[in-house]
């Protein structure tokens, strides 16, 4: 050996001198004591407080195996700096640690400032002892000793250390499994927790936030970014970004075959780069960025997002994140799949709100108010609808001075297709207006006309009335209407006419009916949402109580008695919402 070379020594031989009793014994307690416990730090603490019985070394520490076998970290130590520990990074096969790790033999250095293999990561160090971990022929760690005297460690600590390293390499390997399954076992209840939260938020910003801030509960990123497909566009566009912590603004949008996040979107598999600068298709956005993660979100076969994440670290993302990130990405998709189709349904939903209270408003243009001349009539016309729009009508046709046709007409089904069928039918009846047909001949000519149009699965029932002033004569016909209701010499009975409703059969003729009216007496007109409206217990409220009400207050005017039916139907179905739609015309003999 030259005088300036580090003595170096490797596993121990079998012609040393036997272990003294008190060692042999501290073995078998560090033997029991590391297999006693699957809490790894507890094991580690434990061996470093029973190896300084008989090595009172300055410097310890366990070094484990990372990055896929490229580095050791500390997992455990005693004199280095906080921020060393955190920060230090050995690659196998350099420094002392290092060539331990790589031959599977101890390396003892009785002078570190004479041995260029040496770290200087603490100062003032002048003697160091490395024991491999070895389990199965291959390292899962490194056991490390320093102290600042030189020459300080002997070849019997070497051979104490070297028969514990085997022990404490199963140990550390059992307790490592544990926590695995543990860290799997917390892992997949966490991405089930998550996956519920993020399932019942139906916002896109809000679930992409929210992810954001739950992905870091499974991993602890630097860099995080969460792109959506724009399909118009073909690119995607990112939506999230978090950089250390803080939201801050990326690039805008990514083409589909572009960097990593293209490599994912295309290959529709998570791509994992260990080492950012050797890999051609990285394109740098961020230059403290070594290693990157990229994991594509997929619905029904369709790449719809990328979650790329990002690390200032060589080597940092390993498989369990790749398989934790794939199943949360899944989730993630069909959580933004619904909460895609819950905005696209919001935003139709308004536009149909929109489009709804637009028709409303043209449906109330469309019916005509009563007539204001003077038709020897009071007269009163009301209807609720069951919907935004109504399927029920009333028209009023001026046939002159002395004559008035009065109609009420119930489409069949509810909603705008009623409601555009009942715009149909009052354009048929203004343009027939001119001919001033009676009722038998004007539901003859609306059902032809209908008939003509027909749709399939829609029809509508009419009543129809005419009223001449001087002679005090009404006549009516009826299409398949509820019977109209006629107060006359102090009683309520119906107008039995029946008639099949407009646009089921082409030739129809209608029945009339024709009579002359005393002051004081009251034609009404109702839809059967009003005889058909029911009470909790399922009860009709009937033509019979609708009699009865018109007889006990005849006396009252067209509008106070229209009012006071409709609050009676109100009352008897204790204010449920409308099943149907509820239409009144009633007209009283002056």
């Amino acid at each position: 050996m030259n005088p300036g070379q580090a003595r170096v020594e490797v596993a121990p031989e079998t012609t040393e001198t036997p272990l003294p009793a008190e060692v042999l014994a501290t073995l078998t307690e560090i033997g029991e004591s590391v297999n006693s416990s699957l809490d790894l730090d507890e094991v580690l603490a434990r061996t470093a407080a029973l190896i300084k019985r008989h090595i009172d070394y300055e410097i310890f520490g366990v070094l484990m195996v990372e990055g896929g076998g490229a580095y050791l970290k500390h997992r455990f130590s005693i004199g280095y700096p906080n921020e060393l520990v955190e920060n230090l990074r050995v690659p196998i096969g350099q420094g002392i640690t290092g060539t331990a790790a790589t031959t599977g033999h101890p390396v003892r250095v009785s002078d570190t400032s004479k041995d260029d293999r040496y770290i200087a990561a603490i100062e003032n160090v002048r003697s160091e002892l490395a024991v491999p971990l070895m389990l199965q022929g291959k390292p899962v760690g490194v056991l490390d000793i320093q102290s600042r005297h030189l020459d300080y460690f002997t070849p019997d600590q070497q051979h104490i250390l070297t028969l514990l390293a085997s022990r404490l390499a199963v140990a550390i390997e059992n307790a490592r499994l544990y926590q695995k399954e543990r860290t799997q076992a917390e892992t997949l209840l966490l991405l089930n927790e998550v996956g519920r939260e993020t399932s019942s938020i139906l916002d896109v910003e809000e679930l992409l936030r929210r992810a954001a801030e739950q992905i870091k509960r499974v991993i602890d990123y630097q860099i995080l970014s969460l792109m959506l497909y724009d399909e118009k566009q073909k690119v995607f566009r990112h939506r999230i970004d978090v950089k250390h912590g803080q939201h801050v603004q990326g690039k805008l949008r990514v083409a589909v075959s572009e960097g990593i996040v293209g490599a994912a979107a295309t290959l529709k598999a998570p791509v994992r780069v260990p080492d950012v600068s050797a890999d051609p298709r990285y394109l740098m956005v961020n230059p403290e960025t070594r290693s990157e993660l990229a994991i594509p979100m997929i619905h029904k076969g369709q790449v719809i997002g990328v979650l790329d994440l990002e690390s200032p670290q060589l080597n940092y993302f390993t498989e369990d994140h790749v398989q934790t990130l794939s199943i949360l990405a899944a989730n993630l998709a069909v959580s933004l799949e619904n909460a895609r189709l819950y905005e696209k349904l919001a935003r139709d939903e308004a536009r149909l709100e929109r489009d709804l209270q637009a028709a409303k408003r043209i449906q109330g243009a469309l019916l005509q108010p009563v007539p204001t001349e003077d038709y020897g009539l009071d007269m009163a016309a009301r209807y609720l609808s069951a919907r935004e729009v109504c399927g029920d009508l009333y028209e009023f046709l001026r046939y002159g001075p002395q004559q008035l046709g009065i109609a009420l007409g119930d489409v069949s089904g509810k909603g705008t297709a009623a409601a555009l069928y009942g715009a149909v039918a009052i354009g048929i009846m203004r343009s027939l207006s001119p001919q001033k047909l009676q009722p038998a001949d004007i539901l003859k000519q609306m059902n032809q006309i209908v008939g003509e149009r027909r749709i399939e699965g829609r029809f509508m029932t009419a009543c129809f009335a005419t009223w001449q002033k001087g002679k005090r004569k009404l006549r009516v016909a009826n299409a398949g209407q509820s019977q109209p209701l006629l107060y006359k010499d102090g009683h309520c009975e119906k107008i039995e006419l029946t008639g099949f409703p407009l646009g089921i059969f082409e030739e129809v003729n209608y029945d009339e009916w024709n009579g002359v009216l005393e002051p004081g007496e009251i034609l009404v007109f109702h839809s059967d949402g009003i005889a058909e409206s029911t009470n909790p217990e399922g009860q009709f409220f009937g033509t019979e109580k609708l009699r009865k009400l018109i007889e006990q207050h005849h006396e009252l005017q067209a509008t106070e008695l229209a009012d006071l039916i409709l609050r009676e139907v109100d009352w008897f179905t204790q204010n449920a919402p409308l099943a149907d739609d509820r239409t009144l015309v009633i007209a009283k003999v002056r």
